[in-house]
């Protein structure tokens, strides 16, 4: 697809979040801001993605903890796979990331620098005045994402790292059913284990000799660099 979005006359923001409260009170926000606005709401990724195409606005605010569809848990995976999908189809478009998890988008850094289109993050207990201010930016093209953490390039954005990552330790499981869910032998399942611990600067022998459980230690060094929750 690929396009830009054309500007019109009338301010249309869309707003993505998986919770109610946080819909309600962001629209208050705005309408103060922005009385004229036209302010469209979706709960999931598969419904946002088809608002941008019928509203064609001129900023989304978007969480990056959410549902697929209705029904379904929101995920922080979820709301990455929709922002990168959203900045490959519509490389103009002006977003701000408001979430309580900007440490994960270390891993879409590269891809959201280049980004043409305004691009500003806030945290959730960011004050009012301060949202304000990151929303005209994200309208004004400025990009802002100087609290967004620089990630290894080894394991950047790489998809088969991350789902790795998800099913260990989101979903609880071994590498013998993880290589079955990912349709690879369990050997490059440890291959990717091994690529991964590399980029975190974990000593595996060295824990070993310790007794440290190298599992654990993989999930906080993970943690610490926004790769999961």
């Amino acid at each position: 697809m690929n396009q830009c979005l054309p500007k019109k006359t009338t301010l249309q923001i869309l707003l993505v979040d998986a919770y109610d409260i946080c819909i309600t009170g962001t629209q208050k926000l705005l309408k103060e801001q922005y009385p004229d606005a036209k302010i469209i709401s979706t709960q999931t990724a598969t419904e946002a993605f088809s608002q941008i195409e019928i509203v064609q606005p001129a900023l989304i605010i978007m969480d990056i903890l959410l549902p697929e569809k209705p029904g379904l848990e929101p995920q922080t995976p979820t709301g990455l796979e929709l922002l990168q999908k959203v900045m490959q189809n519509y490389p103009a478009l002006n977003i701000l990331v408001y979430t309580a998890s900007i440490k994960r988008l270390g891993q879409l850094k590269p891809v959201i620098a280049n980004h043409k289109g305004g691009f500003t993050i806030a945290n959730k207990n960011i004050a009012n005045q301060e949202m304000l201010s990151r929303v005209d930016g994200a309208l004004n093209g400025f990009i802002h994402i100087k609290e967004i953490p620089d990630i290894n390039s080894e394991f950047k954005i790489k998809p088969e790292v991350l789902k790795l990552l998800s099913l260990a330790f989101h979903e609880g499981l071994q590498d013998k059913a993880i290589a079955k869910h990912i349709c690879v032998s369990e050997r490059m399942v440890r291959h990717y284990w091994d690529k991964l611990q590399a980029a975190l600067d974990i000593d595996c022998e060295e824990l070993k000799n310790q007794g440290k459980n190298i599992r654990i230690m993989t999930k906080i060094r993970a943690r610490e660099a926004g790769l999961i929750d």
